[in-house]
């Protein structure tokens, strides 16, 4: 990933292992394609209609300051919502947990 959208639960250069096929439930660490076409890893907060009507979620990022997020693009589409980060596999390894954020316990060292 680039960036330091997501500090301080990922960093710019951090690699992550995803699955395509996981449920995505709020809190999880999410790969998206934004409605501009960024592919960007962000954080699904909740489920909300997109402003054609269909399913999708509220990405944000850990960090508010840096980045765009739903914020800016609005609810990204369900079908746009790509896969799920399960975790960090370098440099530093962890599991990316369900979470609020860089507030609650989101990443625990493997």
């Amino acid at each position: 990933m680039r960036g330091a959208s997501m500090a301080p639960t990922l960093r710019g250069g951090d690699r992550l292992l995803v699955l395509h096929s996981a449920r995505v439930v709020p809190g999880r660490v999410v790969v998206a394609r934004l409605p501009d076409g960024t592919l960007a890893v962000k954080r699904a907060v909740e489920r909300r209609t997109t402003a054609g009507g269909s399913p999708g979620w509220w990405l944000l990022s850990d960090d508010p300051s840096v980045g765009v997020d739903s914020r800016h693009r609005g609810p990204v589409a369900e079908d746009q919502v790509l896969a799920v980060a399960l975790c960090r596999v370098w440099p530093r390894p962890c599991l990316l947990r369900a979470g609020a954020g860089p507030d609650a316990a989101a990443s625990r060292a493997l």
